[in-house]
């Protein structure tokens, strides 16, 4: 499965994009809020999508994301995160993967494309989910502290 191929390579270099990641983040004027986590969580949290992603696009079920992400959402409301500047983190981490898949620049042949295709395909889908889960964590948060002021 050409797919789970480019997935893998994404895992390989987990480190590195996490930390080109994360320099974007810091610098990025849309995700300002983001300098509220504590720089050892927002690391552990990026790392982890890009190292076991093949687990998140292929085998959690939808449990595990409704699960994880209502959870940062709900955690990054209470640490004073805007939902604005959490939904800018994560399209900028799926834009980011997009990017350097087409950096490797391998794409030889229409299956090679296929491949690609999908995968963007489990990418949107991962995290429009993950993005819809947090919203909802973020409410759940906003609900229970009434007195929270509202940053979207």
């Amino acid at each position: 499965m050409i797919a789970l191929r480019l997935v893998r390579l994404i895992e390989f270099h987990s480190d590195e994009l996490a930390q080109g990641l994360i320099a974007k983040l810091e610098t990025s004027g849309r995700t300002s809020d983001l300098r509220k986590v504590p720089p050892d969580e927002l690391r552990a949290r990026v790392y982890e999508i890009f190292h076991h992603l093949s687990d998140w696009l292929l085998t959690r079920p939808e449990i595990d994301i409704e699960s994880r992400y209502m959870t940062i959402g709900a955690r990054r409301a209470s640490q004073g995160v805007s939902f604005a500047d959490f939904s800018w983190a994560l399209v900028m981490t799926k834009e980011y993967l997009w990017d350097f898949l087409q950096r490797q620049g391998f794409l030889q042949s229409p299956i090679e494309l296929y491949g690609e295709m999908e995968l963007l395909r489990l990418l949107d889908q991962f995290f429009d989910h993950a993005l819809c889960y947090a919203s909802e964590g973020f409410e759940q948060y906003a609900n229970s502290n009434p007195t929270m002021e509202t940053h979207a």
